[in-house]
């Protein structure tokens, strides 16, 4: 009987195919981002990779941070490397992005109604699930002066536009590709 590595020259061989076929795997779904990602967003450096701990690091595999943006690269350059498990975008004040965090708003597939309602009262934009498949990420264009987190019984709405990454990749399908204004981010915190 023929053993499963006889097409390998031994184990280190059989790490690499493994490897190798990982890296292919991770640049298909890679490339398939890049139509799922709006041109605003790839046309700023500002992406990094992240961990299997949602931890962003440069494209070289070390560590990155939200505050220094020569760890930050190009969309391109980004979505090519093999590090980490997929791409990032670093939110910076001034940058006029802000997204909202609806987390645990996803439930068996359906979004539940309060985060239904928050949609519903909001621009139609560029909506991504979380990673987890329970949290939706609305972008927009806009400003908030701080970050907020609003937390009442079910609701779980956090607000962001400096100092942050969101991970990026998994539009929600039937939304836009493009980000809509956001023009009273304050009064929408004010109001949840």
């Amino acid at each position: 009987m023929a053993r499963a590595d006889a097409l390998y020259c031994g184990a280190t061989c059989r790490k690499r195919a493994s490897r190798a076929r990982i890296a292919a795997e991770q640049q298909r779904v890679a490339s398939e981002q890049v139509a799922r990602v709006p041109a605003e967003l790839r046309a700023k450096a500002r992406w990094v990779r992240y961990s299997s701990r949602k931890v962003p690091l440069r494209t070289d595999g070390r560590f990155a941070s939200v505050d220094d943006p020569s760890s930050w690269s190009d969309f391109p350059t980004a979505v090519r490397a093999t590090a980490g498990e997929g791409v990032g975008f670093v939110l910076t004040a001034g940058d006029g992005i802000v997204v909202v965090d609806l987390d645990h708003a996803v439930e068996g597939g359906r979004m539940l109604p309060w985060a239904q309602a928050i949609v519903d009262r909001l621009p139609a934009t560029y909506m991504e699930r979380g990673r987890s498949g329970a949290g939706l990420h609305l972008w927009f264009r806009g400003a908030v002066p701080h970050g907020r987190r609003i937390r009442r019984g079910e609701l779980a709405v956090e607000v962001y536009s400096d100092r942050r990454y969101m991970i990026v990749g998994d539009r929600v399908p039937g939304t836009p590709l493009e980000l809509a204004e956001l023009p009273d981010a304050a009064g929408l915190i004010a109001s949840l």
